[in-house]
């Protein structure tokens, strides 16, 4: 299921900031829909049915922050159940957004976009666009917080115990995952990103290639492949000056066009199938300033325009607006 003119879309709330360092990400998914999320993709022409947020039924916030184990098996069982939606939204042609809640959400997410995948025999790719590599694992993380480990879980890293395995649990290929806007990297894991081949676009690169190009050999790959692309939208990929509600802020960011360069381009690609928005968290935001700024991305990546034009095919005619 790729986005098209007319997307079924499923949107679903994570409210979690069991993984995370701060809290505050769990009042993301209202924050998004006071912003205007729906609407705003109804505009577009998408069918969007509102899903609710995921319940654990009888959980309640303040246990989860009493002790690391306790904050890790909200974040598992939050896993288990999103992975049981995302497999279940895409068995039935929809496109599912999973609005967050801190990034350990996407262990589940991504673990059943990967299931489903795998069913239909269809390779997967992963565009993680994000300050931090979140390839940490329990061993290497200095913190202990999970929001910076889903990636390292999902590629397949072995120093996660046995509490992390079950049936909700998908892999990725590691060869197949692009990080994009990276500027804070932990020793070990730059170590562990390097060795199992995950693409790391860092605002080094960005810097010195621009978006455009960068953008097209990822997106290239992804419909080279027949693939489907599970975008990961972290808040705190873009400036802070811009977009300051992120648990993580790291300045340097992406830039307003940079960020909305990235969505126009994955949309005209056609093949995003999935996505998370994570890491909103409303209580650092400055009057909705990041919400809405996410929301308009969203619009962005699922085809609002400037100006009308036709779909182009990677490779065909490069984009040269400016930045």
């Amino acid at each position: 299921m790729s986005q098209t003119a007319n997307t079924a879309i499923d949107l679903i709330g994570i409210p979690c900031d069991a993984g995370a360092s701060r809290r505050g990400c769990i009042m993301g998914p209202e924050a998004m829909r006071i912003a205007g999320l729906a609407d705003v993709l109804a505009d577009l022409g998408h069918t969007v049915a509102e899903r609710g947020d995921i319940e654990l039924g009888g959980a309640t916030e303040s246990p989860a922050w009493q002790t690391p184990d306790s904050r890790k098996a909200e974040v598992l069982a939050l896993a288990a159940r999103s992975s049981q939606l995302a497999l279940e939204t895409l068995q039935e042609q929809r496109l599912p957004v999973f609005i967050g809640g801190d990034h350990s959400l996407s262990m589940g997410t991504l673990s059943g976009v990967a299931k489903h995948c795998a069913a239909i025999n269809k390779p997967l790719f992963v565009l993680w666009v994000d300050a931090h590599g979140d390839f940490n694992t329990p061993a290497t993380s200095e913190t202990g917080n999970i929001h910076g480990m889903p990636l390292a879980l999902l590629c397949g890293e072995p120093d996660f115990g046995p509490e992390y395995s079950g049936d909700w649990r998908g892999s990725v290929d590691p060869r197949n995952v692009t990080v994009f806007g990276a500027r804070s990297i932990d020793r070990p894991e730059r170590q562990l990103l390097e060795d199992r081949g995950v693409d790391v676009i860092d605002m080094r690169r960005i810097d010195e290639s621009g978006v455009v190009a960068l953008m097209r050999d990822v997106l290239a790959k992804v419909e080279q492949a027949d693939g489907h692309l599970h975008v990961s939208l972290d808040v705190d990929v873009i400036d802070p000056g811009i977009a300051p509600g992120a648990g993580t802020p790291v300045a340097g960011g992406l830039s307003f066009r940079e960020a909305h360069l990235v969505m126009e381009m994955i949309h005209d690609s056609g093949t995003m199938g999935s996505l998370d928005i994570v890491e909103l968290n409303p209580y650092l935001d400055n009057g909705g300033m990041s919400a809405r700024l996410l929301v308009d991305l969203t619009a962005s990546l699922f085809g609002r325009q400037i100006m009308p034009r036709q779909s182009r095919r990677l490779g065909i005619e490069a984009t040269t607006r400016g930045i």
